[in-house]
């Protein structure tokens, strides 16, 4: 039997998820994320993260003691004391000095900002917001290119069997044979030229491999149901028993799979950015400022650490518990409830 329809079961889904106050406040949380996101890549938001508006290291306001945004302070010949961390702060901050004179604003940038500066006087909260269109793309373009792979796959190995199914699981077992460490590794230093799409590529081709296995399972399943030997016997190709009747049936599985997928991507961009592997220069992620924040910790500069950290951190509980609570709404078993 094949069951209640699907507009049906979509709407059983969505009230049990609306009922529970901890998967809408996640919901809210990863919502806005995605407009933070939406609005930064439109240039709404963020758009001068660039501009140099504060001296090197300004502190953030509640360090610094003094809220006022107009407070300025002109910059120092030499911002940072020398230390043995960063011998190259002295030839920095005279560079940057004499740059701001040339330009007739030396004395124009802030001794604090909201969230500090980092070495160069860039926004924190901008560079975070930047970050964040950064990672929330590549975390959701390379979980629907994993989940499609995953699912298609899924499907044809399921569905046909025999040497279909032979061949899918040998590059399944290829795969699953190497540790995703490295084998992004591999991936990453094959594709040699960085940027988002790059990232895209490499964990969408190497994160099929979940959502495969998950679909095989239900095709294998599924292909047997009456509805779909009903199907057959009435003359639907094979095509439309796949995604036609078999598929919307089996949805969810894709679906939380694209939610826990997007979590481990999220981190994976920052671990890839944090090695080197990520952005090209010139633009910011949080594996970035993650990556720049380790010389910062060893002269005292926490900020930015704790602003891509807190970040990442928030998006990615709400993102996990908006997981949990799909993958109850979304559970069969739980239809009848």
């Amino acid at each position: 039997m094949r069951g209640l329809p699907m507009n049906a079961l979509w709407s059983m889904a969505w009230r049990r998820l609306r009922a529970d106050k901890v998967a809408m406040a996640a919901l809210a949380v990863v919502a806005g994320f995605v407009a933070v996101a939406a609005l930064s890549a439109a240039g709404l938001l963020a758009a001068g993260w660039e501009d140099e508006v504060a001296v090197s290291y300004a502190p953030p306001w509640f360090v610094a003691g003094s809220a006022p945004a107009s407070v300025q302070a002109p910059l120092p010949a030499a911002t940072v004391p020398p230390n043995e961390f960063d011998p190259l702060a002295d030839d920095i901050a005279a560079l940057r000095n004499a740059r701001g004179t040339a330009d007739g604003d030396g004395g124009a940038r802030k001794a604090t900002l909201l969230f500090g500066a980092d070495k160069w006087g860039h926004d924190i909260v901008g560079k975070t917001v930047k970050g964040a269109q950064t990672s929330v793309v590549v975390g959701l373009a390379a979980a629907m290119l994993a989940v499609a792979l995953g699912t298609v796959c899924g499907a044809l190995s399921g569905f046909y069997g025999g040497v279909v199914d032979d061949v899918f699981n040998w590059f399944y077992s290829i795969f699953t044979a190497i540790p995703s460490v490295l084998m992004i590794l591999a991936v990453a230093a094959v594709l040699q030229e960085k940027g988002v799409a790059t990232i895209v590529l490499i964990l969408g081709l190497t994160g099929w491999t979940g959502p495969y296995r998950l679909m095989r399972a239900e095709y294998l399943k599924h292909k047997a149901r009456d509805y779909v030997l009903a199907a057959q016997a009435i003359g639907a190709s094979n095509w439309r028993r796949m995604f036609v009747h078999i598929f919307p049936n089996v949805s969810h599985v894709a679906l939380v799979q694209l939610a826990i997928l997007a979590v481990g991507f999220i981190k994976a961009e920052v671990i890839l950015s944090f090695l080197g592997f990520g952005v090209p220069v010139g633009a910011v992620s949080w594996g970035s400022m993650l990556n720049e924040a380790q010389q910062e910790l060893l002269l005292g500069k926490w900020w930015q650490l704790a602003a891509a950290s807190g970040a990442m951190a928030l998006l990615v509980t709400a993102l996990s518990l908006l997981t949990d609570a799909m993958r109850d709404a979304l559970d069969p078993r739980m239809r009848l409830q």
